[in-house]
């Protein structure tokens, strides 16, 4: 990316990786996470941190349990995880959080947990 002059770099990886660990809800941290996603979500830790030390303008969006829902537009954006405990989004919302993100610095270097 820094050899095309490529800067803005937007990843999506999931609420449980990284600082938002613990903030899926009960069954998706107790039970689901650790039995299923144990693996997959060691990999998100290692791809975050390598993101945080690169030299890219970027954003981490950590969605809620995806669903198949039509886009409400009403995101809730959080870095401030306090008393999230689960929640919900849909595929939708995410891409248009994300294709905002192409031309806003409001989560530049920060890591949004989005639901709704």
């Amino acid at each position: 990316m820094e050899t095309h002059s490529i800067r803005r770099f937007i990843c999506i990886t999931g609420v449980g990786a990284g600082d938002s660990e613990g903030h899926g809800g009960f069954f998706y941290d107790w039970l689901f996470q650790p039995m299923m996603l144990r693996k997959v979500y060691e990999d998100k830790d290692r791809q975050e941190d390598a993101i945080r030390a690169s030299a890219l303008d970027w954003i981490i969006v950590w969605p809620t349990i995806l669903n198949d829902k039509p886009a409400t537009g009403n995101i809730r954006a959080l870095t401030d995880l306090a008393g999230v405990h689960g929640g919900t989004i849909a595929r939708a919302d995410v891409a248009d959080f994300v294709v905002q993100q192409l031309t806003t610095d409001t989560w530049l270097h920060k890591t949004p947990l989005i639901t709704w």
